[in-house]
C-alpha cells in the first residue's frame, strides 16, 4: 500500500508541464454528481479557454441511447485538493450537441437572470448553509447511531464535542480544509442538532458563483466520504420522528439592502417572496413537505411567515439587521437537496426583477 500511496502522491510538476483536469457535472437526478478526468497541456485559470468535452448521457438518464452525446462546457475552475499540484477541478454545465441546455442544466437560466442589468447593479450576495447527514455505508443509518436503534434524544449533539456526541468530525474537518485549498469561500462548519448531521456554510458570494461553489463543495464532500467509507445524504428528512431535518438556509442581501435604510428594501423583498410562496416552495427541493412541518425549527410548508430572530418562520431577519436598519435576511425554506442555481436565481428574480 505504501507504493500505491507514493504513486497517488506523485508531484507531476517535477517531470511534466501537463496537468489533470477533473470535469464535474450534475447527473440526471439533479443531485447525483458525475466526473471524469482528462490531461491538459498545461495550467489554465480561465474556464473559457478549456476545451469542451462530452459524455454518454444515456448512462446518466440525460439522453437516449440513439442520441446519447451530451456536451459539457467548463464554467468555473478550482484547485484540486486530491491530486494537488497544478491539477484542477472544473465545474461544468451540460448541453445538447446543437448548443441547447439540457433539461437538468439549471445553471443556464440562472446565468441569464444574474446577467440582467438590474440584478448586476444590485450585486446580490448569498450565504448558503448546507446541512447534510453522514450514513454508515452498509446499513444506510446515521453515523454513530446503533444499527437498528436510536441514540439518546436531541439536545447534547448541536456543536458538541466528545466521542459519544460528535460523529464524523474527521470527514468534516478534511472537507473544510479541502474547500479552502480549492479556493471555495467556505466560511464555517458545525455539528447539527441531530447526531450524525453536520453543516457547512459557503459565502457570502456574489451572484452565480455562490451556486458554483456550493456544488463544488458538495462534490468535494462526497469524494471525501467515499475515501472514508461513509455515505453522504442530502435527504431533507433522513430519519422520521422526533429528529431535526436538513435544510439549506439561504442568506441574501442586495446593495440596496446593505446601504443605509436597507431595512425598508428588505421588507419589500420579503413581501414579494410572500406573494410567490407556492412557486418558491415548488422549486426549493424534493421531499421538503417532510421537513417543513412547523416543528423542529421550521415553518409550515403551506404558510408564509417572517419574523426577527424567529427560527420557526419562513424568513428570518437577524437582530443586527433590525438594529442597524440594513443588512440581510435568511430564507429558511430551501431543503438540503435544493439546487443552488435554482434557489439563488429565483430569489434574485423575485426580489429584484419581478413586478407584482
Amino acid at each position: 500500500m505504501s507504493l500505491l500511496n507514493d504513486l497517488i502522491d506523485l508531484n507531476l510538476s517535477e517531470n511534466t508541464e501537463k496537468i489533470i483536469a477533473e470535469y464535474i457535472w450534475i447527473g440526471g437526478s439533479g443531485m447525483d454528481m458525475r466526473s471524469k478526468a482528462r490531461t491538459l497541456p498545461g495550467p489554465e485559470s480561465d474556464p473559457s479557454k478549456l476545451p469542451k468535452w462530452n459524455y454518454d448521457g444515456s448512462s446518466t438518464e440525460q439522453a437516449t441511447g440513439d442520441n446519447s452525446e451530451v456536451i459539457i462546457h467548463p464554467q468555473a475552475i478550482y484547485r484540486d485538493p486530491f491530486r494537488r499540484g497544478k491539477n484542477i477541478l472544473v465545474m461544468c454545465d451540460a448541453y445538447t450537441p446543437t448548443g441547447d441546455p439540457i433539461p437538468t442544466n439549471k445553471r443556464f437560466n440562472a446565468a441569464k437572470i444574474f446577467s440582467q442589468p438590474e440584478v448586476v447593479a444590485e450585486e446580490p450576495w448569498f450565504g448558503i448553509e448546507q446541512e447534510y447527514t453522514l450514513l454508515q455505508k452498509d446499513v444506510k443509518w446515521p453515523l454513530g447511531w446503533p444499527v437498528g436503534g436510536y441514540p439518546g434524544p436531541q439536545g447534547p449533539y448541536y456543536c458538541a464535542v466528545g466521542a459519544d456526541k460528535a460523529f464524523g468530525r474527521e470527514i468534516v474537518d478534511a472537507h473544510y480544509k479541502a474547500c479552502l485549498y480549492a479556493g471555495i469561500n467556505i466560511s464555517g462548519i458545525n455539528a447539527e442538532v441531530m447526531p450524525g448531521q453536520w453543516e457547512f456554510q459557503v459565502g457570502p458570494i456574489c451572484g452565480i458563483s455562490s451556486a458554483d461553489e456550493v456544488w463544488m463543495a458538495r462534490y468535494i464532500l462526497e469524494r471525501i466520504t467515499e475515501i472514508a467509507g461513509a455515505v453522504l445524504s442530502f435527504d431533507p428528512k433522513p430519519v422520521s420522528g422526533d429528529w431535526n431535518s436538513a435544510g439549506a438556509h439561504t442568506n441574501y442581501s442586495t446593495k440596496s439592502m446593505r446601504n443605509d435604510g436597507g431595512i425598508q428594501v428588505i421588507k419589500k423583498a420579503i413581501e414579494k417572496l410572500s406573494k410567490r410562496h407556492k412557486e418558491h416552495i415548488a422549486a426549493y427541493g424534493k421531499g421538503n413537505e417532510r421537513r417543513l412541518t412547523g416543528f423542529h425549527e421550521t415553518a409550515d410548508i403551506n404558510t408564509f411567515s417572517w419574523g426577527v430572530a424567529n427560527r420557526g418562520a419562513s424568513v428570518r431577519v437577524g437582530r443586527d439587521t433590525e438594529k442597524d436598519g440594513k443588512g440581510y435576511f435568511e430564507d429558511r425554506r430551501p431543503s438540503s437537496n435544493m439546487d443552488p442555481y435554482t434557489v439563488t436565481s429565483m430569489i434574485a428574480e423575485t426580489t429584484i426583477l419581478w413586478k407584482p
